[in-house]
């Protein structure tokens, strides 16, 4: 096997993993792992676990490199994404875990329930694409430029679909408290 170019686009990186080339994926981790890394401290927040994470996430890469479709998504949208679906994953799989006594400790008001049951219903009636957003935004912590990433869209198209959104949220709400 001939050593692989560091200049080949992360397509043709993909495609040499689809043949086994492991070059190809030491090249894809040194362009993206910070990335992959970054978004998992942000929704993870735990070192141990966002590195075990990343490093499923990549190897998921490896052994499905056959079933990348360019045509689809790019290599860069295919690894956020497969990084993404672990990370949640990894949410899904956490054992609740009890405050400590210092948040025990802290008086808070106590959420209305009408308020939440308003917001929920006002995001419930966005159309699906700025659903999508919306959750992956507040609920989920994703920077406009991540949301780039991870849908495909330009960072200018993710704001004002984000600022639709709210905009119409905003008009739902006003409604729903009769003013």
């Amino acid at each position: 096997m001939t050593p692989l170019s560091s200049d080949l686009p992360d397509e043709a990186l993909i495609h040499a993993m689809a043949g086994r080339q492991e070059e190809a994926l030491q090249e894809l981790h040194r362009r993206y792992a910070r990335l992959l890394y970054a978004l998992g401290r942000r929704m993870l927040q735990q070192h141990e676990d966002v590195e075990s994470c990343v490093q499923d996430a990549f190897f998921n890469a490896w052994r499905h490199a056959g079933r990348f479709d360019p045509a689809r998504a790019s290599a860069k949208t295919w690894l956020v994404s497969i990084a993404h679906h672990r990370f949640l994953q990894e949410l899904r799989d956490r054992p609740d875990t009890p405050l400590e006594l210092e948040d025990w400790d802290a008086p808070t008001r106590s959420p209305d329930p009408t308020d939440r049951l308003m917001a929920e219903q006002a995001v419930d009636g966005l159309e699906p694409h700025h659903r999508e957003l919306v959750e992956l935004a507040y609920y989920r912590g994703f920077t406009h430029s991540e949301l780039a990433i991870l849908t495909g869209l330009p960072v200018g198209t993710v704001k004002s679909r984000l600022r639709s959104a709210l905009d119409r949220m905003r008009v739902a709400l006003t409604r729903a408290s009769g003013s």
